[in-house]
């Protein structure tokens, strides 16, 4: 009888969803939410799983103004972080204390972190996610002011941290109702290089050894970055960070990270473009084997996201049928440079919410307004069905 009320409220709020205008209903239980959030200064997600579980997925501050970079959303009076947090409590369901059960931090640059802290700091976080914890060390020593602040939070805040570990199933799970969601699984995908097999919880490395590369061959942060799957019944998300997979000429194999993560994350319903779509991302090989209905495209830059690269999105020779792509905050900038293309967005502006049924089987993607604190509904779209 409960799993049955349950999933009647989730239907109710679905289609109270679809009401254009009117502020995002509130997340009920059974329903996973995936929230894209727009601050124009870099990446940030809310996911709230099916029994309540909350993880902050990134917190970016570029700090990057225009011409090149967007205007800040909803307004520069406060920093990124606080507008996050904001949104992050809003969304909270009713009653639900004002924590995150877990923050996830895709590697160490300052559009994916350097709002963290802020978050953090208004909301309490009980267990941090990195790809360097404990000694980052990882090519090399990380050093840099971004790091060393990170560090500092989490040690002034004595933040619970562990390093996120590939192959994994067990290591971000729902924290107040497992037992009620058998069919809801994060599986661990990538870090520092180390990429899941596809088999139990077995990896291999794909970076070769340091101590093989000079200096300037080490991996960059960005192909060190932490790519997670999270499925939920026939639902399947993927964000992978910033990897990248279209190479340079001349450029080593073991530069691509897509191609590894690919083929053992296979087909996906929604994912979030690796680089925010940038040019060296989402090669051919890597979008016909995730073959997503759905594309989400963070875009805080006007480099974001590069025209073959969102050739390559729609190409219906990499895998036939019907695929749609949002972005959060297209700039004029790159109509001008990418044209056409980017007239068949189905979003240009906005917070992007992915609404997954209960039990999976269905989901929707939400635009909501990002000028204001008003979280209105501009578009729904869908309902779509998992594969």
């Amino acid at each position: 009888m409960m799993r049955y009320i349950s999933a009647l409220f989730g239907l109710l709020a679905v289609a109270q969803a679809q009401q254009v205008g009117q502020p995002l209903p509130p997340w009920t239980p059974g329903t996973f939410d995936i929230h894209q959030i727009n601050t124009g200064r870099g990446n940030a997600a809310f996911l709230l799983f099916p029994d309540g579980t909350t993880m902050l997925f990134d917190a970016g501050d570029g700090a990057n103004p225009p011409p090149r970079g967007t205007a800040p959303k909803p307004d520069a009076t406060r920093k990124p972080g606080e507008w996050i947090a904001r949104y992050i409590r809003h969304m909270l369901p009713s009653g639900a204390s004002p924590v995150l059960d877990y923050g996830y931090l895709t590697h160490f640059h300052v559009d994916h972190m350097g709002a963290l802290a802020d978050v953090g700091s208004r909301i309490p976080i009980r267990l941090m996610l990195d790809r360097g914890w404990p000694d980052y060390n990882y090519p090399a020593p990380l050093t840099d002011a971004g790091v060393k602040n990170y560090r500092a939070f989490l040690e002034s805040n004595k933040i619970k941290v562990e390093r996120f570990l590939p192959g994994r199933n067990d290591q971000i799970v729902l924290r107040h109702d497992r037992a009620k969601y058998p069919n809801f699984e994060v599986r661990n995908i990538a870090a520092n290089g180390e990429v899941w097999t596809g088999v139990g919880p077995n990896t291999r490395a794909y970076h070769p050894k340091i101590s093989d590369l000079k200096p300037e061959e080490y991996p960059t942060e960005n192909m060190c970055s932490l790519v997670l799957r999270i499925s939920y019944g026939k639902f399947d998300f993927y964000s992978g960070g910033d990897i990248p997979g279209a190479r340079r000429d001349g450029a080593p194999v073991w530069n691509d990270m897509e191609t590894p993560v690919a083929q053992a994350v296979g087909p996906v319903e929604v994912s979030v473009t690796n680089h925010h779509g940038n040019r060296d991302s989402q090669n051919g090989f890597f979008i016909s084997a995730l073959r997503p209905q759905v594309f989400i495209i963070p875009v805080w830059s006007s480099d974001h996201p590069g025209h073959d690269v969102l050739a390559r999105m729609y190409d219906e020779h990499l895998y036939p049928g019907k695929r749609e792509v949002f972005a959060t905050n297209m700039l004029e900038a790159n109509r001008i440079v990418i044209g056409p293309l980017l007239d068949r967005l189905k979003s240009a502006q906005g917070h992007i919410v992915v609404r997954v049924d209960p039990g999976g089987d269905s989901f929707r993607v939400v635009i909501l307004e990002d000028s204001d604190e008003s979280y209105r509904v501009k578009a729904v779209h869908g309902p779509y069905q998992s594969r």
